[in-house]
């Protein structure tokens, strides 16, 4: 059996509350992004040792207006979760190997 993603906007017509003042508030308060461990670098770089693995693919993408990013991901996960080993802003070799 597939489910679907609750959304915000999903509760909002369920419960009839403001959906855009529930996703602020899960940002700041119920989500902890606050007190991440990574937010401070997160604009830079982020890393998820717990991901590794044996083999490792990199690849570059650019995302929303024309930020370059590196993805490390897992060979062995498939693109399943826990695949993503790090993000670095940029695709120069110093750059990710810097981070």
């Amino acid at each position: 059996m597939e489910t679907s993603p609750v959304t915000c906007r999903t509760l909002e017509e369920f419960y009839h509350i403001d959906g855009h003042t529930f996703e602020k508030q899960y940002k700041e308060v119920l989500s902890g992004y606050r007190n991440w461990e990574q937010l401070s670098h997160a604009g830079e770089w982020m890393l998820f040792p717990e991901n590794m693995g044996p083999y490792l693919a990199i690849d570059e993408t650019s995302l929303s207006n024309g930020e370059l990013y590196t993805f490390v991901t897992n060979r062995d996960a498939c693109t399943r979760e826990c695949s993503l080993v790090a993000v670095v802003a940029g695709t120069k070799s110093e750059d990710v190997m810097g981070q």
